[in-house]
């Protein structure tokens, strides 16, 4: 069957890879940037299909828009994919609010006002998908990284309890958790903060170093990844969690690890903190 999708951030990287794969394989969807002529070629090659609009999620009134588009164009919603966000590399005291208060409000507060925006279509779908792309910074943090961790751990704790509250509407939350995959996303979607202090040269500027350095290197190929989510998001109990790429699931098992070893070692004065009977 035909599935509607309704994909935000699709100018580059994952977004415009799914947007070109779902295309491709015969569904329709609305796919959104902001600034949507950066996507006329696919509505050229997939006219009767695509459907290219501004959304720009940190604007009230875009996500609205877009969904109502949805709904009056292919009459329903299936899959939202909130995709739109970027990056921020500085050690956390090096880092300026203006300078990382906007990733917030792209990939925490835009993510959340699309989700809010298209909830009624997609509860009248009976078995929607709502996709969240996170981060394997989302499961572990990182030296250099810690703004952008804290965004992507928001988004894995808002998906997890959203996953709950959707479920008896049959609809299914993928959390989407990508290693270092050969995108743009290192070079055109990550700032870095202004403010360099030499105190963090071995740890945040080693991050910094690795973005210039590993920037069209990486050993993932997004093109895979985009495969093994299409097929997860086509199945009828797809996974809450999907981490993409070998390096993604080795950071994943490390800090599991090293969370059990914490606990294991605490457990029996961590527990004995309740009241005594």
């Amino acid at each position: 069957m035909t599935k509607t999708w309704l994909i935000t951030g699709c100018s580059s990287g994952f977004g415009r890879i799914l947007a070109e794969a779902v295309l491709a394989r015969g569904d329709q969807a609305i796919i959104t940037a902001r600034d949507p002529e950066s996507l006329r070629d696919l509505v050229a090659r997939y006219p009767d299909a695509a459907h290219a609009m501004t959304l720009d999620v940190t604007k009230a009134g875009d996500a609205a828009a877009a969904a109502a588009e949805v709904e009056a164009r292919f009459g329903g919603l299936d899959i939202l994919v909130n995709n739109a966000g970027f990056g921020f590399v500085g050690a956390v005291e090096e880092s300026e609010p203006a300078e990382y208060r906007p990733m917030f409000e792209t990939n925490v507060f835009g993510l959340i006002e699309t989700t809010r925006a298209v909830l009624p279509a997609l509860r009248r779908s009976g078995g929607g998908r709502i996709v969240n792309f996170s981060s394997v910074g989302g499961i572990t943090g990182r030296m250099g990284f810690g703004l952008y961790n804290a965004t992507k751990f928001a988004v894995e704790g808002l998906s997890e309890a959203l996953a709950e509250e959707v479920e008896p509407f049959g609809i299914k939350v993928v959390i989407v958790e990508p290693g270092a995959f050969r995108t743009d996303f290192l070079g055109r979607s990550i700032a870095s903060a202004a403010n360099v202090l030499p105190a963090y040269a071995e740890t945040a500027g080693w991050t910094r170093q690795y973005r210039e350095d590993d920037d069209g290197s990486q050993a993932g190929d997004p093109q895979k990844a985009i495969a093994v989510l299409l097929k997860a998001v086509d199945e009828a109990s797809p996974p809450l969690h999907l981490p993409l790429g070998k390096d993604a699931y080795a950071r994943a098992r490390a800090k599991f690890a090293a969370f059990q070893a914490d606990m294991a070692a605490w457990e029996a004065q961590a527990t004995d903190t309740g009241f005594e009977a």
